[in-house]
């Protein structure tokens, strides 16, 4: 959606207060019958063109394409919390002065955007195509490695009594000028990622953008705009021994659940950071946890599921409040992606896994795809705590995507760095990859919801 576009005045617009005032003198100098009247008229214009000037101004300064004065003047490095933290009049300022564009994103707050249906649209959908993206993984590539159909890429999502605004791409490269935004997680985050810039190429020349890798970083930049679109390989967020962005094959998963800064000193200073973390704590009920003190990755005890990721959120929500200023930086946490792993879920005991699935589920009556919902609801709850000096929104895309059973990757994708051969490709109950998602497609509506809160300023704790 794009915002009404204002006319622009034949010659430079005075000054309203000048206008005014002449208008007043003129009349008082003639010394019209009805001065007193048009004294009245004439302040009540006055006030009328003012507050429609700063409605204006506002709206201008929300789509800036450089930082406001008050912006640069913000003299909060967000080192400590014995720094000076915001005050609600400068919190509920800054989102304002976002808010100011939510008319063009067209959502208001009281809609929840994760309940409703899917909806057939093959006129709007997908947003971009698969060989037009430069930078799609040959993973999510699903139709270039053979996948015989496309129905999964057209697909709306359709909230319950209110609409999803359709990603709109040029609003959020104005948006993203001079600025810097990341996803951190595991491969769902990268899968994300890989939507959200193939998405931005539609309005980004292609000698105007570049892909380079840094270790666990990929950067995607917008050269022009001087922006960059950014994601960070930490599965777990927090230390662990599967940090090699390269080998994502351990099968014995250690974390060091107190410690950030070796992977959050690749963050610091963003304007957007959007978190996840789930399908890695998925294989084990327990999971390994380093002792204090512990000298190598050997040193660790076996803690439940559910506590250790509980000390990993508090660890993570603690950087928050000490690094990160709100009024500057707006923090994502999205919800679990799903797997679609038993087709018994949904009413299929004669399918395989995901394989061959080609339409969403359309009754979830009685159904659940196997979703930790006690990780869901505690991530909920710890990320919305009022306690806390940073807001943390956290984007349900759990709801929808459970649907979704026809729309992973299946045997169509790589393994090992290598596409699946058709041998393997026959064997979808050992080769079928029913986590990662096939673009264009499911996390093209999470980048829906994303662009949503991000340009209507809903930085809430849901």
């Amino acid at each position: 959606m794009h915002l009404p576009r204002r006319k622009s005045p034949i010659g430079t617009p005075a000054d309203p207060s000048l206008t005014v005032a002449k208008l007043v003198g003129s009349y008082t100098r003639k010394g019209s019958n009805f001065s007193i009247y048009i004294l009245v008229v004439a302040i009540f214009l006055f006030a009328l063109v003012l507050y429609s000037e700063d409605l204006r101004i506002m709206a201008e300064r929300s789509l800036s394409p450089y930082k406001s004065q008050d912006d640069a003047h913000v003299d909060f490095p967000g080192r400590s919390l014995s720094q000076r933290p915001p005050d609600k009049a400068e919190l509920a300022g800054a989102n304002a002065t976002v808010s100011a564009i939510g008319t063009a994103v067209g959502v208001t707050e009281m809609c929840d955007l994760a309940r409703g249906e899917w909806v057939f649209d093959d006129v709007d959908f997908p947003m971009y195509r698969e060989e037009q993206c430069q930078y799609l993984s040959q993973q999510m590539s699903c139709r270039r490695n053979g996948r015989p159909e496309a129905m999964y890429q057209k697909w709306r999502w359709q909230p319950a009594g209110c609409s999803l605004p359709k990603f709109d791409a040029s609003l959020v490269l104005e948006w993203l000028r001079g600025k810097r935004m990341v996803f951190i997680g595991d491969s769902m985050n990268r899968n994300q990622w890989e939507s959200f810039v193939c998405l931005m190429q539609t309005v980004v020349p292609p000698e105007g953008r570049d892909r380079r890798v840094e270790g666990s970083r990929i950067i995607f930049t917008i050269k022009e705009h001087n922006a960059s679109i950014e994601f960070y390989w930490a599965p777990f967020l927090v230390e662990s021994n599967s940090d090699d962005p390269n080998i994502h094959s351990i099968a014995v998963r250690i974390i060091n659940p107190d410690a950030i800064e070796k992977h959050a000193v690749h963050w610091e200073g963003a304007d957007v950071l959007v978190f996840n973390t789930y399908i890695w704590w998925m294989n084990t009920l327990e999971m390994r946890v380093l002792r204090p003190g512990a000298r190598n990755w050997t040193e660790h005890d076996m803690v439940v599921r559910y506590q250790a990721y509980d000390r990993v959120l508090r660890t993570l929500t603690s950087w928050l409040d000490r690094n990160v200023n709100p009024i500057k930086t707006s923090v994502f946490f999205m919800s679990m992606s799903p797997i679609h792993s038993k087709s018994s879920d949904w009413g299929n005991p004669a399918g395989i896994k995901c394989a061959k699935e080609t339409l969403p589920i359309t009754n979830m009556t009685g159904i659940s795809v196997g979703t930790d919902m006690n990780i869901f609801a505690l991530a909920k709850k710890a990320l919305g705590s009022p306690a806390l000096r940073v807001p943390v929104t956290f984007v349900d895309i759990t709801t929808m995507s459970d649907r979704r059973k026809d729309a992973h990757t299946s045997v169509f994708t790589v393994r090992q760095g290598a596409l699946l051969t058709p041998e393997q490709q026959a064997k979808p109950a050992e080769f079928a990859d029913c986590i990662h998602w096939c673009l264009p497609g499911v996390p093209d509506t999470w980048n829906q919801l994303l662009f949503v809160h991000l340009l209507s300023g809903h930085r809430s704790r849901d």
